[in-house]
């Protein structure tokens, strides 16, 4: 009778470690499946993402009677540099401190360090303070955000063209208001005043930040004989730099390529300028070379556009690749948690 229990348990173990090797099997084969269509997923997420930048550089590097072979689809027969010369003379890519393309990131970086000082000032006051009208000067600060900046363009042109403030420029400078136009003063004084480019959006960020941050770290301060600003600084800056750095880089990037304020207030030595009339100027440059006038094909126009958006990307995938881990996390904090 013993004998025959044990050889029954023995069975029943050996029955469940084949069910429970099955189990495990099955675990295993639907993980693997999980991460085959997830890595799928991904491959075709990023060929999404990478094949316009990989399709434009190779259309770049064309000579001009590829761009019209039918045969070629992605590797040019002949590649060429020649294409990215002419587009750096056509660009105003000299070399000197004066191109376009250094204009444009020490203009970007001014701007962006201008908008996120202010909107990380209005932004705390809008989370920790009350104040009166604190609802409709909150719902003016949305308004930023949807209202798009051509419906005050008009009135924003005028102003700056004519600069005076309550007849103090007039007075001082013999009846004459100040042209502005041209230099990057408007566009400070428009971050700085949060009525700059996206500037609604980083308030918004910045104050539901705050807002999650316990109030429990300001009033342990206060104890210690912080006072309001020391607070700012010391306690409340240092735990939001990761949020800051996020409106700092998306303030950077939306400032690179925007044209309508660069068209408006900023000087034609701006990329995103240059950029916008290249193919209007390639007639009268190509002319000049050749010594004599020259019809500028769709194809090569939109080549030449192609190579300036290219261009124009290899900064911000350089900063873009410095800067992820601190993005990445920003995005992913919400506040500390008491």
């Amino acid at each position: 009778m013993k004998t025959e229990a044990i050889s029954l348990e023995k069975n029943a173990l050996r029955s469940k470690a084949k069910r429970s090797k099955a189990q495990i099997a099955k675990i295993k084969a639907r993980r693997g499946a999980i991460s085959l269509v997830r890595g799928l997923l991904m491959l075709g997420l990023c060929f999404m993402i990478i094949q316009p930048i990989i399709t434009r550089f190779a259309t770049s590097i064309m000579p001009e009677k590829d761009l019209y072979d039918g045969t070629i689809i992605l590797l040019p027969r002949n590649p060429t540099l020649k294409n990215f010369e002419d587009a750096f003379n056509l660009l105003g890519l000299t070399w000197s401190w004066n191109n376009s393309l250094l204009n444009t990131a020490w203009t970007s970086v001014l701007v962006a360090v201008c908008q996120v000082v202010s909107c990380t000032l209005v932004a705390y006051g809008f989370a920790r303070y009350d104040f009166p009208l604190k609802k409709f000067w909150f719902g003016c600060t949305v308004m930023l955000i949807v209202i798009p900046p051509q419906t005050i363009a008009a009135p924003l042109v005028s102003s700056f063209s004519n600069f005076d403030i309550f007849g103090i420029v007039r007075a001082l400078n013999n009846g004459k208001a100040l042209n502005l136009k041209g230099s990057v003063i408007p566009y400070a004084f428009m971050s700085l005043t949060c009525m700059g480019l996206k500037n609604g959006l980083y308030i918004y960020m910045l104050r539901q930040y705050f807002r999650n941050v316990p109030k429990s770290l300001e009033e342990a301060a206060y104890i210690d004989g912080c006072g309001t600003m020391h607070t700012f600084t010391k306690i409340m800056l240092p735990d939001a730099v990761p949020i800051i750095m996020s409106c700092f880089l998306f303030a950077v990037v939306w400032q690179w390529t925007d044209i309508f304020y660069a068209r408006n207030f900023l000087s034609s030595n701006i990329y995103a300028v240059k950029l916008s009339t290249m193919v209007s100027s390639m007639a009268y440059y190509f002319s000049q070379e050749a010594g004599s006038a020259v019809v500028i094909s769709n194809a090569k126009s939109q080549q030449f556009l192609s190579i300036g958006v290219v261009i124009c990307s290899i900064p911000l995938i350089i900063l873009y690749c410095f800067t992820q881990k601190t993005f990445v996390k920003s995005l992913a904090m919400t506040g500390s948690k008491e």
